[in-house]
């Protein structure tokens, strides 16, 4: 089973038709807890009520502001099922699943059509990481892949261009072009970055001009920048980016 904590995270599942097996509400007459109850039941969704400890458990320690839907274990999509997008996230091995949901998050209002991650050595989609997405994942499709840059020439196959941020590389983020094309946003482990078989792959590596005494930004956060400078993009009708090389 896969526990979704959380008001936020649940309404959104309701909203988006998500299919759940339950949600169980904390058993008191909060006017916020009623209203998601009313909202599963006019949904046509099994409404529990249980006491907070029965909460904790089943959000696995997780916040849950006191409702816990419940679903079927969380579907990865296969690559290539993904829908018909111009951007694409790709974690190259983000651990902490609140980074996860927080990049979820952020891709989802960027409007990002998928985000691709790692079976192994990566965060998957657990309560955490849904309390983090704030019910993003209730949206976005999120791909398993066993190597990344298998899933980059597939994508280049699809006419994306595949950029990483790095702190040390030399060209801004503002100054990449390839931004307004199709492009698979690639974003590094905390700490250790890209891998090198990653950052040999993309097509252009870039950084996030910092203008404070910080140096970097967490994984999440420079996401969000890079994700909205492609929004940004979109929305002022830049397109371009020529012809793709040969890999």
């Amino acid at each position: 089973m896969h526990a979704i904590p959380g008001r936020g995270p649940v309404a959104e599942c309701l909203r988006s038709g998500r299919s759940l097996l339950e949600v169980v509400v904390e058993a008191n007459d909060n006017p916020d807890l009623v209203a998601v109850a009313e909202a599963a039941h006019d949904a046509g969704v099994r409404v529990r009520r249980e006491d907070r400890g029965a909460l904790d458990r089943l959000s696995q320690g997780v916040l849950h502001q006191g409702v816990v839907a419940i679903a079927e274990r969380f579907t990865y999509m296969a690559l290539a099922d993904i829908p018909d997008t111009d951007l694409v996230v790709v974690l190259d091995g983000v651990t902490d699943p609140q980074n996860l949901g927080a990049i979820a998050r952020s891709a989802e209002a960027a409007g990002a059509g998928a985000i691709i991650l790692r079976e192994r050595r990566s965060a998957h989609v657990t309560p955490a990481a849904e309390k983090a997405a704030a019910g993003a994942f209730s949206w976005i499709p999120v791909v398993q892949v066993t190597n990344i840059v298998r899933a980059l020439e597939e994508l280049a196959d699809r006419s994306f261009w595949s950029v990483g941020l790095a702190g040390e590389a030399a060209s801004p983020l503002w100054e990449c072009a390839l931004l307004d094309a199709p492009v698979a946003l690639v974003i590094g482990a905390e700490g250790s970055g890209l891998s090198r078989l990653v950052r040999d792959r993309v097509d252009a590596l870039v950084h996030i001009p910092m203008g404070g005494r910080m140096t970097s930004l967490n994984a999440s956060a420079a996401s969000a920048v890079a994700l909205f400078e492609v929004r940004r993009r979109r929305d002022s009708g830049g397109r371009g980016g020529g012809v793709r090389p040969a890999h």
